[in-house]
């Protein structure tokens, strides 16, 4: 075992003295150690049930025969971050989550690990760290929040945000505001949509690296705390075994995922974190294989934001296991943690309603959630969620109004500044130019809750929740700080967005944009500490934004 270095022979008499210090036992030198990597806080509605979904682990871990160790793993609530300075850290904080894992795990030899977790960077942070190591592993997200409800429609945080935009316009109170805050969320669980959190617990599952039906099974549901304990007893397994993550989350496992990720209409986080993850597993994925297999897979079910079902109506309904049953002749077969098959699971599992997931000759969308864009505006390539783009928004050519920053936006979409046609494009905000890359939730809500979302575009070299909807294009590659196209935009110019095409186009001369590049002075927001430090290791987003 690999703990045998902390704990066998008379050289490691030292280190054994400190472990009975924990409480350890003669016998429990001879079982194998299992690591517990707990992002439980107190901050995260997503995490603020872990530690009760820790004591099952442990108690499973125990009845397998291992020794459990918890440590503490940091996490950012984006909901929390957003509209901020606090919103520049979060994507930082994927990179830090996976060396805190790799320093825990590594330093301690432990013989197998267990990654508890839920939001948004957490777990891409520690499917990382997972392939970096290629130690004997198993996930375990939370799950989602239940819905909240509202004159008997369900409510969440994109009501909230999107209330702002209503209010802001004048359609709403600031009572009608703070009724939506006060139901919208009602506990434990990632926010309850397919929102980005709620996006890579299910394709944690695909990837096999997940118990089969976690991803979509609630953060309440009492089934939850038997995963748990399975969870723990099947890290024992994993370890005694020596089954290693790189042999399960292959090539044609990620392939797997973008699949389901294209059928479910995913976050377009996934397009950061999927190739960041599957970097450090050794497996090549760039934008163009997003694109030529949305251009394949139909998108199926449809969850907020891009249609009417949450989380737990999707769980229902059939969950992961139920899209992977209606793509199971494009699936490849793959091994997963829970010992059968990718294919076994989506043929024994069944699909319970045939509206929220729908068959492949009755698609809500002919092609998949995420489009990939290119043009002289993005050369390198940008992404758009097209499953929540309404049909007028498909083809769209609009006139520029240009922000170096996403508070000079925010501030100009509340003064009423942003009209019909117009394409507001938000830049500086990228990995580096942000840095950090935030989110634009703020703006493209209020663009939405203003009721111009079928008339307004956005773009930006920053990125977007997975709660945006409507004509939102971002991960504009390059970024402005490093000189892209999109730090020529003038206000005034026209852009054509054609997502059939895959288009997102400068409508000015080449020889015009070579001439203002040459001329661009870089904005530069002069970041300190961690951020300064992850500007010098970043890579674009078309990477995955991966550090280097």
């Amino acid at each position: 075992m690999r703990s045998d270095c902390v704990k066998k022979g008379v050289a490691k008499a030292p280190s054994r003295s400190l472990l009975r210090a924990d409480g350890l036992k003669d016998s429990d030198f001879d079982k194998p150690f299992i690591g517990i990597a707990n992002s439980w806080n107190e901050i995260i509605p997503g995490h603020i049930h872990l530690n009760k979904l820790y004591d099952e682990v442990r108690k499973g871990i125990v009845e397998a025969g291992g020794v459990p160790f918890s440590f503490g793993i940091p996490g950012i609530c984006d909901g929390i971050a957003m509209g901020h300075v606090g919103m520049r850290y979060s994507l930082t904080s994927r990179e830090t989550i996976a060396d805190c894992v790799e320093l825990m795990v590594q330093a301690h030899r432990f013989d197998a690990w267990v990654g508890l977790t839920n939001c948004d960077k957490i777990t891409p942070g520690m499917l990382m760290a997972g392939g970096r190591m290629d130690v004997p592993m198993i996930m375990l997200t939370g799950g989602p929040m239940e819905a909240g409800k509202k004159d008997g429609k369900n409510q969440d945080l994109q009501n909230v945000f999107e209330a702002l935009g209503q209010y802001t316009a004048g359609k709403i109170s600031e009572k009608d505001v703070i009724e939506v805050e006060r139901c919208a969320c009602p506990g434990a669980g990632a926010c309850s949509g397919l929102f980005t959190a709620n996006t890579m617990a299910c394709l944690t599952e695909v990837l096999g690296l997940s118990l089969v039906g976690c991803g979509t099974m609630l953060a309440t549901d009492k089934r939850k705390l038997e995963m748990a304990r399975e969870t723990g007893r099947k890290a024992v397994e994993l370890a005694m075994n020596e089954v290693k993550p790189r042999s399960i989350a292959t090539k044609q496992a990620f392939l797997n995922a973008i699949k389901v990720d294209m059928a479910i209409g995913g976050s377009t986080n996934t397009a950061l974190h999927l190739p960041a993850i599957a970097y450090e597993f050794g497996v090549d994925i760039d934008l163009h294989t997003f694109d030529s297999i949305s251009r394949e897979v139909p998108h199926l079910t449809s969850i907020r934001p891009s249609g009417p079902y949450v989380m737990g109506e999707f769980d229902k309904a059939g969950g992961v296991p139920g899209i992977m049953h209606r793509l199971q002749a494009m699936l490849d077969d793959c091994q997963t943690v829970s010992g059968r098959t990718s294919r076994q699971i989506a043929k024994e599992s069944k699909v319970k309603d045939d509206e929220i997931i729908r068959t492949l000759d009755r698609p809500f969308h002919k092609e998949g959630g995420i489009a990939v864009l290119y043009g002289n505006l993005a050369p390198k390539g940008s992404v758009i969620k097209q499953a929540a783009v309404s049909e007028s928004m498909m083809k769209f050519t609009g006139v520029a109004k240009v922000f170096d920053c996403e508070d000079d936006a925010s501030a100009a979409i509340s003064k009423g500044e942003i009209k019909s046609g117009d394409v507001v494009v938000i830049r500086y905000e990228g990995p580096k130019g942000g840095p950090g890359m935030p989110e634009m939730l703020g703006p493209t809500s209020m663009i939405s809750g203003m009721g111009l979302s079928e008339s307004v575009a956005l773009i930006t070299d920053g990125r977007f929740s997975g709660a945006t909807r409507g004509g939102c294009i971002g991960h504009v590659c390059p970024e402005a700080f490093d000189k892209g196209p999109i730090a020529a935009v003038e206000d005034g110019d026209k852009i054509r967005i054609d997502i059939p095409a895959r288009k997102l186009e400068l409508l000015i001369s080449d020889k015009e944009l070579k001439g203002r590049l040459a001329n661009v002075k870089i904005v530069d927001h002069k970041p300190t500490g961690v951020l300064a430090k992850y500007r010098k290791l970043v890579a674009g987003a078309d990477e995955g934004a991966i550090s280097k």
